[in-house]
């Protein structure tokens, strides 16, 4: 039997994580898609919050985003960027450290055109990260911005979506007595093989 059996089975880790989210699209009770994004600052000072992941790719994972973010800011200086998906219902989790690139055509365009109107609305209004003077000032925003762009806004100039790529996966399951199984896939460069290792719990 193969030491990397049952859920832990395959050459292909994006497909690998492709089965995990849809087995946690059963069973998570709210976003199961959610991961927690990490980033570091120009003082290298760590930030980390939740987004949406929205694409599982065959070589990246993507999300969307306010480019002018504290996250967005992060991640155009550093290039770089960590994140883990974390299902409480199933016991496991993801963890992705790689580089980071924009998404900023047709596929942002595609996926921003599938927002409701409100949150395409919304992602005009709102100067993400800044200081806001009042729940009432960003309320009036969004009235002044569907006032202007009507009902078929195009995605704004600083909002798309980033691309990370892994030099790293690791794949984590619950195991009894906290005895985990944890393999790690790991390469060098985009085009190279991947190597996997079991690590200790």
């Amino acid at each position: 039997m193969s030491e990397r059996s049952g859920l832990f089975a395959g050459d292909n880790p994006f497909e690998l994580a492709r089965a995990w989210l849809a087995e946690a699209e059963e069973t998570e009770l709210n976003d199961p898609n959610a991961i927690a994004l990490s980033t570091v600052d120009a003082d290298g000072m760590p930030n980390v919050r939740m987004v949406l992941l929205k694409e599982i790719e065959d070589g990246a994972f993507v999300f969307f985003t306010n480019y002018e973010s504290a996250k967005g800011q992060e991640l155009e200086q550093s290039g770089k960027a960590a994140f883990v998906l974390h299902w409480k219902s199933l016991r496991r989790q993801i963890r992705v450290r790689g580089h980071v690139t924009r998404e900023d055509g047709p596929q942002a365009d595609e996926y921003y055109h599938s927002r409701s109107l409100k949150s395409r609305l919304g992602a005009w209004a709102s100067q993400q990260s800044r200081p806001l003077q009042s729940r009432s000032a960003l309320m009036a925003e969004v009235a002044k911005i569907t006032a202007t762009k009507g009902p078929n806004p195009d995605r704004p100039p600083f909002w798309g979506g980033f691309r990370i790529v892994p030099s790293e996966i690791e794949f984590w399951a619950d195991g009894a007595f906290r005895l985990h199984d944890r393999f790690v896939w790991r390469r060098n460069a985009p085009d190279d093989e991947w190597s996997v290792v079991r690590l200790n719990p």
